[in-house]
Protein backbone atom coordinates (compact mmCIF):
# COMPACT_ATOMS: atom_id res chain seq x y z
CA UNK A 1 0.00 0.00 0.00
CA UNK A 2 1.24 3.49 -0.87
CA UNK A 3 2.02 5.87 1.97
CA UNK A 4 0.49 9.07 0.58
CA UNK A 5 -2.85 9.91 -1.04
CA UNK A 6 -4.71 13.03 -2.09
CA UNK A 7 -7.74 11.87 -0.11
CA UNK A 8 -8.46 9.19 2.46
CA UNK A 9 -12.17 8.36 2.64
CA UNK A 10 -13.62 6.66 5.71
CA UNK A 11 -16.82 4.62 5.48
CA UNK A 12 -18.49 3.11 2.42
CA UNK A 13 -21.88 4.78 2.69
CA UNK A 14 -23.40 5.93 -0.57
CA UNK A 15 -22.24 9.55 -0.17
CA UNK A 16 -18.67 8.51 0.50
CA UNK A 17 -18.60 6.05 -2.42
CA UNK A 18 -20.00 8.64 -4.85
CA UNK A 19 -17.36 11.15 -3.77
CA UNK A 20 -14.69 8.45 -4.10
CA UNK A 21 -15.81 7.76 -7.66
CA UNK A 22 -15.99 11.44 -8.66
CA UNK A 23 -12.57 12.22 -7.19
CA UNK A 24 -10.92 9.16 -8.76
CA UNK A 25 -12.38 9.97 -12.19
CA UNK A 26 -10.96 13.51 -11.90
CA UNK A 27 -7.46 12.10 -11.43
CA UNK A 28 -7.10 12.29 -7.65
CA UNK A 29 -5.33 9.54 -5.74
CA UNK A 30 -7.86 8.00 -3.34
CA UNK A 31 -7.64 5.46 -0.50
CA UNK A 32 -11.02 4.27 0.79
CA UNK A 33 -11.27 2.47 4.15
CA UNK A 34 -14.14 1.01 6.17
CA UNK A 35 -14.10 -0.60 9.58
CA UNK A 36 -16.91 -2.91 8.44
CA UNK A 37 -16.57 -5.96 6.19
CA UNK A 38 -19.45 -4.84 3.92
CA UNK A 39 -20.33 -1.86 1.73
CA UNK A 40 -22.96 0.74 2.57
CA UNK A 41 -22.41 1.65 6.22
CA UNK A 42 -25.62 3.05 7.69
CA UNK A 43 -27.21 2.86 4.23
CA UNK A 44 -26.36 -0.81 3.63
CA UNK A 45 -28.73 -3.47 2.27
CA UNK A 46 -29.17 -6.57 4.44
CA UNK A 47 -28.62 -9.79 2.46
CA UNK A 48 -29.57 -12.54 3.02
CA UNK A 49 -32.55 -12.13 5.36
CA UNK A 50 -30.58 -13.63 8.26
CA UNK A 51 -28.48 -10.45 8.32
CA UNK A 52 -31.57 -8.34 9.01
CA UNK A 53 -32.58 -10.49 11.96
CA UNK A 54 -29.00 -10.40 13.30
CA UNK A 55 -28.86 -6.61 12.87
CA UNK A 56 -31.86 -6.25 15.17
CA UNK A 57 -30.70 -8.87 17.68
CA UNK A 58 -33.31 -11.41 16.65
CA UNK A 59 -31.08 -14.26 15.38
CA UNK A 60 -33.66 -16.89 16.33
CA UNK A 61 -36.56 -15.02 14.69
CA UNK A 62 -39.01 -16.69 12.32
CA UNK A 63 -37.00 -15.79 9.22
CA UNK A 64 -37.55 -19.25 7.74
CA UNK A 65 -41.25 -18.47 7.31
CA UNK A 66 -40.51 -15.75 4.74
CA UNK A 67 -39.37 -17.87 1.82
CA UNK A 68 -35.80 -18.17 0.58
CA UNK A 69 -33.64 -15.83 2.67
CA UNK A 70 -31.27 -15.24 -0.23
CA UNK A 71 -34.07 -13.56 -2.18
CA UNK A 72 -34.14 -10.68 0.31
CA UNK A 73 -32.20 -7.40 0.03
CA UNK A 74 -33.50 -5.05 2.71
CA UNK A 75 -32.37 -1.41 2.72
CA UNK A 76 -31.80 0.12 6.14
CA UNK A 77 -32.27 3.62 4.67
CA UNK A 78 -34.61 3.14 1.70
CA UNK A 79 -34.77 5.89 -0.90
CA UNK A 80 -35.98 6.20 -4.48
CA UNK A 81 -34.26 7.99 -7.36
CA UNK A 82 -36.02 10.76 -9.28
CA UNK A 83 -35.85 9.66 -12.93
CA UNK A 84 -34.63 13.11 -13.99
CA UNK A 85 -32.86 13.89 -10.71
CA UNK A 86 -29.32 14.53 -9.58
CA UNK A 87 -28.35 10.97 -8.65
CA UNK A 88 -29.46 9.49 -11.98
CA UNK A 89 -27.45 12.20 -13.75
CA UNK A 90 -24.41 11.30 -11.64
CA UNK A 91 -24.88 7.63 -12.55
CA UNK A 92 -25.06 8.48 -16.24
CA UNK A 93 -22.15 10.95 -16.10
CA UNK A 94 -19.83 8.45 -14.41
CA UNK A 95 -20.97 5.41 -16.37
CA UNK A 96 -22.03 3.54 -13.22
CA UNK A 97 -25.30 2.71 -14.99
CA UNK A 98 -23.47 -0.06 -16.85
CA UNK A 99 -23.16 -1.94 -13.56
CA UNK A 100 -26.85 -1.71 -12.66
CA UNK A 101 -30.42 -2.20 -13.77
CA UNK A 102 -33.41 -0.24 -12.51
CA UNK A 103 -37.15 -0.73 -12.26
CA UNK A 104 -39.74 2.00 -12.15
CA UNK A 105 -41.72 2.49 -8.95
CA UNK A 106 -45.36 1.92 -9.83
CA UNK A 107 -47.11 4.71 -7.97
CA UNK A 108 -46.83 7.95 -6.04
CA UNK A 109 -49.51 8.61 -3.43
CA UNK A 110 -50.43 11.12 -0.75
CA UNK A 111 -52.39 10.78 2.50
CA UNK A 112 -55.12 13.35 2.66
CA UNK A 113 -58.27 14.46 4.46
CA UNK A 114 -58.13 12.34 7.56
CA UNK A 115 -56.90 9.05 6.17
CA UNK A 116 -57.76 8.66 2.50
CA UNK A 117 -54.97 7.75 0.09
CA UNK A 118 -54.92 9.46 -3.31
CA UNK A 119 -52.68 9.12 -6.33
CA UNK A 120 -50.63 12.26 -6.95
CA UNK A 121 -51.95 13.73 -10.25
CA UNK A 122 -49.62 12.81 -13.12
CA UNK A 123 -50.58 15.75 -15.33
CA UNK A 124 -53.13 18.55 -15.73
CA UNK A 125 -55.74 16.17 -17.18
CA UNK A 126 -55.38 13.74 -14.27
CA UNK A 127 -55.69 16.68 -11.90
CA UNK A 128 -59.21 17.30 -13.25
CA UNK A 129 -60.16 13.68 -12.50
CA UNK A 130 -58.52 13.43 -9.07
CA UNK A 131 -60.58 12.96 -5.92
CA UNK A 132 -58.03 15.08 -4.08
CA UNK A 133 -59.91 18.29 -4.84
CA UNK A 134 -63.36 19.70 -5.42
CA UNK A 135 -64.36 20.77 -8.92
CA UNK A 136 -63.36 24.44 -8.56
CA UNK A 137 -60.09 23.60 -6.80
CA UNK A 138 -59.29 21.15 -9.61
CA UNK A 139 -59.54 23.96 -12.14
CA UNK A 140 -57.36 26.23 -10.04
CA UNK A 141 -54.76 23.49 -9.58
CA UNK A 142 -54.79 22.70 -13.30
CA UNK A 143 -54.14 26.38 -14.09
CA UNK A 144 -51.32 26.38 -11.52
CA UNK A 145 -49.78 23.25 -13.01
CA UNK A 146 -49.90 24.59 -16.56
CA UNK A 147 -48.26 27.79 -15.30
CA UNK A 148 -45.42 25.89 -13.57
CA UNK A 149 -44.72 23.55 -16.47
CA UNK A 150 -44.58 26.47 -18.93
CA UNK A 151 -42.46 28.60 -16.58
CA UNK A 152 -38.99 29.44 -17.94
CA UNK A 153 -36.52 30.98 -15.52
CA UNK A 154 -34.74 32.67 -18.43
CA UNK A 155 -37.90 34.13 -19.99
CA UNK A 156 -39.72 36.82 -17.93
CA UNK A 157 -42.67 36.70 -20.32
CA UNK A 158 -43.60 33.34 -18.73
CA UNK A 159 -43.48 34.62 -15.16
CA UNK A 160 -46.91 36.32 -15.08
CA UNK A 161 -45.68 38.64 -12.33
CA UNK A 162 -44.07 35.86 -10.27
CA UNK A 163 -40.37 36.79 -10.16
CA UNK A 164 -38.34 33.69 -9.17
CA UNK A 165 -36.01 35.77 -6.97
CA UNK A 166 -38.49 38.01 -5.16
CA UNK A 167 -41.91 36.30 -5.20
CA UNK A 168 -42.47 33.64 -2.53
CA UNK A 169 -44.25 30.33 -2.95
CA UNK A 170 -47.01 31.78 -0.78
CA UNK A 171 -47.42 34.45 -3.46
CA UNK A 172 -47.69 31.81 -6.18
CA UNK A 173 -50.26 29.76 -4.28
CA UNK A 174 -52.23 32.91 -3.53
CA UNK A 175 -52.17 33.98 -7.19
CA UNK A 176 -54.00 30.78 -8.14
CA UNK A 177 -56.20 30.70 -5.04
CA UNK A 178 -55.04 27.25 -3.96
CA UNK A 179 -56.40 25.98 -0.66
CA UNK A 180 -54.26 24.84 2.26
CA UNK A 181 -54.77 21.12 1.56
CA UNK A 182 -53.72 21.57 -2.08
CA UNK A 183 -50.66 23.50 -0.94
CA UNK A 184 -49.87 20.59 1.38
CA UNK A 185 -49.74 17.85 -1.25
CA UNK A 186 -48.04 20.16 -3.74
CA UNK A 187 -45.25 21.17 -1.37
CA UNK A 188 -44.73 17.78 0.27
CA UNK A 189 -45.71 15.07 -2.23
CA UNK A 190 -44.56 16.87 -5.40
CA UNK A 191 -41.91 19.45 -4.41
CA UNK A 192 -40.83 17.02 -1.64
CA UNK A 193 -40.16 19.55 1.11
CA UNK A 194 -39.71 18.26 4.65
CA UNK A 195 -41.58 21.19 6.25
CA UNK A 196 -43.30 24.47 5.34
CA UNK A 197 -40.34 26.83 5.64
CA UNK A 198 -40.09 26.95 1.84
CA UNK A 199 -43.39 28.86 1.68
CA UNK A 200 -41.83 32.19 2.67
CA UNK A 201 -38.68 31.82 0.57
CA UNK A 202 -38.19 32.80 -3.12
CA UNK A 203 -40.27 30.61 -5.40
CA UNK A 204 -37.42 29.64 -7.76
CA UNK A 205 -36.38 26.49 -5.90
CA UNK A 206 -39.94 25.20 -5.25
CA UNK A 207 -40.86 25.74 -8.91
CA UNK A 208 -37.72 23.88 -10.00
CA UNK A 209 -38.66 20.99 -7.71
CA UNK A 210 -42.18 20.76 -9.11
CA UNK A 211 -40.80 20.82 -12.66
CA UNK A 212 -38.30 18.11 -11.71
CA UNK A 213 -41.12 15.91 -10.42
CA UNK A 214 -43.08 16.19 -13.64
CA UNK A 215 -40.01 15.96 -15.88
CA UNK A 216 -39.15 12.72 -14.06
CA UNK A 217 -42.72 11.51 -14.39
CA UNK A 218 -42.77 12.15 -18.13
CA UNK A 219 -39.56 10.17 -18.68
CA UNK A 220 -41.04 6.73 -17.98
CA UNK A 221 -44.67 7.31 -16.93
CA UNK A 222 -46.53 5.82 -13.90
CA UNK A 223 -44.35 7.58 -11.29
CA UNK A 224 -41.25 9.79 -11.21
CA UNK A 225 -39.22 7.26 -9.22
CA UNK A 226 -36.70 4.55 -10.09
CA UNK A 227 -35.14 1.90 -7.87
CA UNK A 228 -32.19 -0.45 -8.53
CA UNK A 229 -32.88 -4.15 -8.80
CA UNK A 230 -31.47 -5.97 -5.74
CA UNK A 231 -31.65 -2.87 -3.55
CA UNK A 232 -29.64 0.24 -2.82
CA UNK A 233 -26.59 -1.78 -1.81
CA UNK A 234 -25.82 -1.95 -5.52
CA UNK A 235 -25.18 1.83 -5.63
CA UNK A 236 -22.12 2.16 -3.36
CA UNK A 237 -20.62 -0.98 -4.91
CA UNK A 238 -21.11 0.49 -8.39
CA UNK A 239 -19.25 3.67 -7.46
CA UNK A 240 -16.58 1.59 -5.71
CA UNK A 241 -16.00 -0.30 -8.97
CA UNK A 242 -15.76 3.01 -10.79
CA UNK A 243 -13.18 4.32 -8.33
CA UNK A 244 -11.14 1.12 -8.67
CA UNK A 245 -11.10 1.44 -12.46
CA UNK A 246 -9.44 4.85 -12.03
CA UNK A 247 -6.90 3.67 -9.47
CA UNK A 248 -8.83 4.07 -6.21
CA UNK A 249 -7.86 1.62 -3.46
CA UNK A 250 -10.56 0.04 -1.25
CA UNK A 251 -9.90 -1.66 2.08
CA UNK A 252 -12.78 -3.24 4.03
CA UNK A 253 -12.50 -4.49 7.61
CA UNK A 254 -9.85 -1.81 8.20
CA UNK A 255 -10.04 -0.07 11.60
CA UNK A 256 -9.22 3.60 12.04
CA UNK A 257 -7.12 4.30 15.13
CA UNK A 258 -6.57 8.04 14.78
CA UNK A 259 -7.01 11.05 12.51
CA UNK A 260 -3.53 12.59 12.62
CA UNK A 261 -3.52 16.41 12.81
CA UNK A 262 -0.69 18.94 12.54
CA UNK A 263 -1.28 22.59 13.49
CA UNK A 264 -5.04 22.07 13.22
CA UNK A 265 -4.89 20.51 9.75
CA UNK A 266 -5.20 16.83 8.92
CA UNK A 267 -2.03 15.19 7.66
CA UNK A 268 -2.72 11.48 7.94
CA UNK A 269 -4.79 8.52 9.12
CA UNK A 270 -3.45 5.88 11.49
CA UNK A 271 -4.66 2.30 11.12
CA UNK A 272 -3.24 -0.76 12.87
CA UNK A 273 -0.09 1.15 13.78
CA UNK A 274 0.54 2.41 10.23
CA UNK A 275 0.12 6.06 9.20
CA UNK A 276 -0.98 6.99 5.69
CA UNK A 277 -0.31 10.60 4.71
CA UNK A 278 -3.07 12.60 3.04
CA UNK A 279 -4.05 16.16 2.11
CA UNK A 280 -7.64 15.70 3.31
CA UNK A 281 -9.94 13.19 4.98
CA UNK A 282 -13.57 12.56 4.02
CA UNK A 283 -16.01 10.42 5.95
CA UNK A 284 -19.36 9.80 7.58
CA UNK A 285 -20.17 11.20 11.05
CA UNK A 286 -19.46 7.93 12.89
CA UNK A 287 -15.70 8.42 12.32
CA UNK A 288 -15.63 11.92 13.83
CA UNK A 289 -17.72 11.97 17.05
CA UNK A 290 -15.85 15.01 18.38
CA UNK A 291 -16.41 17.03 15.18
CA UNK A 292 -20.17 16.60 14.71
CA UNK A 293 -23.29 17.92 16.42
CA UNK A 294 -26.44 15.92 16.99
CA UNK A 295 -29.31 17.77 15.29
CA UNK A 296 -32.14 15.28 15.75
CA UNK A 297 -33.24 11.68 15.26
CA UNK A 298 -34.97 9.64 12.58
CA UNK A 299 -37.21 6.68 13.39
CA UNK A 300 -37.72 3.95 10.80
CA UNK A 301 -39.80 0.80 10.89
CA UNK A 302 -39.08 -1.98 8.39
CA UNK A 303 -42.19 -4.10 7.89
CA UNK A 304 -42.63 -7.43 6.11
CA UNK A 305 -46.08 -7.75 4.53
CA UNK A 306 -47.88 -10.45 2.58
CA UNK A 307 -49.95 -7.86 0.69
CA UNK A 308 -49.40 -4.60 -1.20
CA UNK A 309 -50.29 -1.47 0.76
CA UNK A 310 -54.10 -1.22 0.67
CA UNK A 311 -55.67 1.55 -1.45
CA UNK A 312 -52.58 1.98 -3.64
CA UNK A 313 -54.12 0.29 -6.69
CA UNK A 314 -52.37 -2.99 -5.77
CA UNK A 315 -49.01 -1.39 -6.55
CA UNK A 316 -46.13 -3.80 -6.12
CA UNK A 317 -43.99 -0.75 -5.31
CA UNK A 318 -44.92 2.79 -4.36
CA UNK A 319 -44.17 5.90 -2.33
CA UNK A 320 -46.74 7.37 0.02
CA UNK A 321 -46.23 10.71 1.77
CA UNK A 322 -48.23 11.87 4.77
CA UNK A 323 -47.89 15.69 4.88
CA UNK A 324 -47.24 17.10 8.34
CA UNK A 325 -50.38 19.22 8.52
CA UNK A 326 -52.60 16.23 7.75
CA UNK A 327 -51.61 14.57 11.04
CA UNK A 328 -50.81 17.65 13.17
CA UNK A 329 -47.05 17.24 13.06
CA UNK A 330 -44.03 19.38 12.25
CA UNK A 331 -42.49 16.74 9.97
CA UNK A 332 -43.85 14.56 7.17
CA UNK A 333 -44.17 10.78 7.48
CA UNK A 334 -42.79 8.74 4.57
CA UNK A 335 -43.85 5.26 3.47
CA UNK A 336 -42.16 3.32 0.67
CA UNK A 337 -42.91 -0.17 -0.50
CA UNK A 338 -41.11 -2.71 -2.72
CA UNK A 339 -41.58 -6.38 -3.56
CA UNK A 340 -40.09 -9.35 -5.43
CA UNK A 341 -40.61 -7.39 -8.67
CA UNK A 342 -37.72 -5.20 -7.42
CA UNK A 343 -35.67 -8.30 -6.47
CA UNK A 344 -35.68 -7.38 -2.78
CA UNK A 345 -38.13 -9.93 -1.32
CA UNK A 346 -39.15 -13.53 -1.77
CA UNK A 347 -42.18 -14.09 -4.00
CA UNK A 348 -45.55 -13.11 -2.49
CA UNK A 349 -43.94 -10.82 0.10
CA UNK A 350 -43.64 -7.06 0.31
CA UNK A 351 -41.45 -4.63 2.20
CA UNK A 352 -42.81 -1.39 3.59
CA UNK A 353 -40.63 1.10 5.45
CA UNK A 354 -42.19 3.94 7.44
CA UNK A 355 -39.96 6.83 8.53
CA UNK A 356 -40.14 10.29 10.06
CA UNK A 357 -38.17 12.83 12.05
CA UNK A 358 -38.54 12.19 15.78
CA UNK A 359 -40.50 14.91 17.60
CA UNK A 360 -41.48 13.24 20.90
CA UNK A 361 -40.22 10.70 23.44
CA UNK A 362 -42.35 7.97 21.82
CA UNK A 363 -40.98 7.47 18.26
CA UNK A 364 -43.07 4.34 17.56
CA UNK A 365 -46.28 6.24 18.25
CA UNK A 366 -45.18 8.90 15.77
CA UNK A 367 -45.15 6.28 13.01
CA UNK A 368 -48.69 5.05 13.70
CA UNK A 369 -50.39 7.13 10.97
CA UNK A 370 -48.16 5.33 8.47
CA UNK A 371 -48.18 1.88 10.08
CA UNK A 372 -51.97 1.77 10.22
CA UNK A 373 -52.12 2.10 6.43
CA UNK A 374 -50.13 -1.09 5.79
CA UNK A 375 -52.72 -3.75 6.60
CA UNK A 376 -51.49 -6.88 8.39
CA UNK A 377 -47.80 -6.66 9.33
CA UNK A 378 -46.05 -10.04 9.46
CA UNK A 379 -42.84 -8.78 11.08
CA UNK A 380 -41.43 -5.39 11.93
CA UNK A 381 -38.04 -3.99 12.92
CA UNK A 382 -37.88 -0.59 14.61
CA UNK A 383 -34.79 1.55 14.89
CA UNK A 384 -34.00 5.12 15.85
CA UNK A 385 -30.84 6.73 14.49
CA UNK A 386 -29.21 9.97 15.53
CA UNK A 387 -28.73 12.69 12.93
CA UNK A 388 -25.41 14.52 12.86
CA UNK A 389 -23.96 17.47 10.99
CA UNK A 390 -20.34 18.70 10.92
CA UNK A 391 -19.62 21.53 13.35
CA UNK A 392 -16.29 23.07 12.34
CA UNK A 393 -14.90 25.06 9.42
CA UNK A 394 -13.40 22.54 7.03
CA UNK A 395 -11.21 25.14 5.30
CA UNK A 396 -8.63 24.86 8.06
CA UNK A 397 -8.98 21.26 9.21
CA UNK A 398 -9.41 19.63 5.76
CA UNK A 399 -11.74 17.13 7.44
CA UNK A 400 -14.90 16.83 5.34
CA UNK A 401 -17.87 15.11 7.00
CA UNK A 402 -21.18 14.15 5.40
CA UNK A 403 -24.55 14.72 7.04
CA UNK A 404 -26.60 11.79 8.35
CA UNK A 405 -29.41 10.48 6.14
CA UNK A 406 -32.76 12.16 6.74
CA UNK A 407 -36.23 10.60 6.89
CA UNK A 408 -37.12 11.24 3.25
CA UNK A 409 -37.58 8.35 0.83
CA UNK A 410 -35.94 10.11 -2.12
CA UNK A 411 -32.35 11.07 -2.94
CA UNK A 412 -32.61 14.81 -3.61
CA UNK A 413 -31.30 15.87 -0.16
CA UNK A 414 -28.51 13.27 -0.46
CA UNK A 415 -27.40 14.75 -3.80
CA UNK A 416 -27.47 18.25 -2.35
CA UNK A 417 -25.06 17.21 0.43
CA UNK A 418 -22.76 15.42 -2.04
CA UNK A 419 -22.55 18.43 -4.36
CA UNK A 420 -21.88 20.81 -1.45
CA UNK A 421 -19.11 18.54 -0.17
CA UNK A 422 -17.55 18.15 -3.62
CA UNK A 423 -17.34 21.92 -3.98
CA UNK A 424 -15.84 22.29 -0.49
CA UNK A 425 -13.30 19.53 -1.13
CA UNK A 426 -12.12 20.53 -4.61
CA UNK A 427 -13.07 24.20 -4.87
CA UNK A 428 -14.88 23.25 -8.08
CA UNK A 429 -18.62 23.38 -8.58
CA UNK A 430 -20.17 20.17 -9.90
CA UNK A 431 -23.59 20.86 -11.36
CA UNK A 432 -25.52 17.70 -12.27
CA UNK A 433 -28.26 19.79 -13.90
CA UNK A 434 -25.93 20.37 -16.85
CA UNK A 435 -25.65 16.62 -17.54
CA UNK A 436 -27.71 15.29 -20.44
CA UNK A 437 -29.55 12.12 -19.60
CA UNK A 438 -29.02 9.11 -21.79
CA UNK A 439 -31.28 6.09 -21.54
CA UNK A 440 -31.01 4.22 -18.26
CA UNK A 441 -31.59 0.46 -18.20
CA UNK A 442 -35.09 0.43 -16.73
CA UNK A 443 -37.00 -2.85 -16.60
CA UNK A 444 -40.62 -2.44 -17.66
Amino acid sequence: MDKEYDYVILGTGLKECILSGLLSVSGRKVLHMDRNDFYGGESASMHPLDKLFEKFDDPEGTKDSFGNGRDWNVDLVPKFLMADGGLVKLLVHTGVTRYMQFKQIEGSFVYYRGGTIYKVPADDKEALMSGLMGIFEKRRFRAFLVFVLNYSFDDPTTWDGMDPKTSTMEDVYSKFGLGKDTQDFTGHAIALYLDDEYMTQPCEEPLRRIKLYYDSLSRYGKSPYLYPLYGLGELPQGFARLSAVYGGIYMLNKPVDEIVMENGTVCGVKSEGEVVKTKAVIGDPSYFPERVTKVGQVVRCICILSNPIPNTQDSSSCQLIIPQNQVNRKSDIYVCSMSHTNSVTAKDYYLAIVSTTVETSDPLAELQPGLQLLGTIQKKFLWVSDQFEPQDDVKDSKVFISKSYDATTHFETVCEDIMNMYEQITGEKFDPSSISLADVDVES
